[in-house]
Formats: C-alpha cells, sequence, structure tokens
C-alpha cells in the first residue's frame, strides 16, 4: 500500500472524495490515524499533541429545523443565542444524531467542515483564525487533518461570525 492509499484509507471515503473534488488531494498525505477515538476535541488535542483551541469543532445545529453547521475552536462552546440572532432564527437547538448523520453523511465525533452530502449553511467563529493551522476530522473518529484556518473557512464555504460563549 502507498502512502497516499494509507491516507486514503485514513480518511472517510466520501471525505477522500471531496478532497479530490475541491483539487486538495494533497492533503490525503497529512491526514494523521489514530488507533484510538479522537470524538472529542481534547482527546484529539491529546493525540495531535496540540493546544485544544487548534481543534476545529465541526458542529450541527437545527435552526428552526434547519441544520447548519458552525465551526468553532475546540476550546471554546457555541452561544446558541448568538447562533439564532445570527441567522436570524426563532429557535436553535443541538441537532439529532440522526440529523446528523443525515445532514453530513458522517457520525458525530467524525464530521468534517466539508464534504457533506447535503448543502447547509456553514458558520465559522473568528477565533479559529488565531491559529496558522488547525485540525478537523477527516470524516471518522480516528482521522484528523491540518489546515491553515483562512482555508478551512474558504473550502467549507463558511460566513466568519463571533459565536462562542464569552466568559463573565
Amino acid at each position: 500500500m502507498t502512502t497516499t492509499d494509507s491516507a486514503r484509507s485514513a480518511a472517510h471515503p466520501r471525505f477522500a472524495a471531496a478532497l479530490d473534488e475541491l483539487g486538495l488531494g494533497e492533503l490525503l498525505g497529512r491526514i494523521r490515524r489514530f488507533p484510538d477515538a479522537t470524538r472529542t476535541a481534547a482527546e484529539a488535542a491529546a493525540a495531535i499533541g496540540c493546544e485544544l483551541s487548534e481543534i476545529c469543532k465541526s458542529l450541527i445545529f437545527a435552526a428552526d429545523g434547519v441544520p447548519v453547521l458552525v465551526l468553532m475552536d475546540g476550546a471554546s462552546r457555541v452561544d446558541l443565542e448568538r447562533v439564532r440572532q445570527e441567522l436570524g432564527a426563532e429557535k436553535v437547538t443541538r441537532a439529532k444524531v440522526d440529523v446528523v448523520r443525515e445532514t453530513t453523511g458522517y457520525a458525530i465525533g467524525g464530521v468534517p467542515p466539508f464534504g457533506h452530502v447535503t448543502r447547509t449553511r456553514v458558520l465559522a467563529d473568528r477565533s479559529l483564525l488565531e491559529h496558522d493551522v488547525v485540525w478537523a476530522a477527516a470524516g471518522n473518529p480516528h482521522a484528523v487533518f491540518p489546515m491553515a484556518p483562512e482555508d478551512l473557512v474558504a473550502h467549507a464555504g463558511a460566513t466568519l461570525v463571533d459565536v462562542r460563549e464569552q466568559n463573565p
């Protein structure tokens, strides 16, 4: 098996295809696979050896019942009221497990920032831009990939917003 084949097998097949379609096939060689799941941002940061805030979480919410993806740094929490205001929605809640899979094609803990089965609105918190590189899931809970946050935001088709909880 070549390095590219090995890296390709680390990523979810749909995500590997999405990288190829976006002209980002070279990222396949930078995917890191771990023997243990990295379902949480803390687990991913520990496995990679990076700061928690260098993890990019891909979180699906329901805004008035419509799925929306929020990209957030791993050290922060999403402020649902700020998301609601940003979207002009009446109600924003965490999406149910089945909605996450239907919307993205991936399981919670492995949702990448792009390469989903459906197009959704994407919000990216500005906190991601505080780093030169962030790490995001590569379609499964065992694999992550590095990318400059500006590029990640662009490929995700995200709108930059301020939606993280503020510490009092």
